[in-house]
């Protein structure tokens, strides 16, 4: 006859922890190494730009003031945008370091 006997089936084994939580680890990894590691890097980086200001260095704000640090101190620069007018800022809105003689240039 057609009819084929019903064999009773056994229950599928269950995965390893470990392997359904792999997808999520490597996709983790893959996160840290293409976006938190870089942003740490570049903290890093402009924490040590900001450590080694001095006076008469030429900066841009983050703002994006240029000018020439006239004073500094732990929390605050003063920097000079034209001639006799200085503003004060706080050290950690300076965003990058300019080669000297660059606003001499740009007059």
């Amino acid at each position: 006859m057609f009819i084929t006997p019903a064999f009773a089936s056994t229950a599928p084994a269950e995965p390893n922890a470990f392997m359904s939580f792999l997808p999520m680890i490597v996709i983790f990894v893959i996160f840290w190494f293409l976006m938190i590691r870089p942003q740490q890097k570049k903290a890093k980086e402009h924490q040590a730009m900001l450590g080694a200001l001095q006076k008469g260095d030429e900066v841009t704000t983050t703002g994006g003031l240029v000018g020439r640090i006239a004073k500094l101190n732990e929390q605050f620069v003063t920097l000079e945008v034209s001639d006799g007018v200085e503003i004060v800022i706080q050290r950690a809105a300076i965003g990058q370091r300019l080669e000297k003689g660059t606003l001499k240039s740009n007059k």
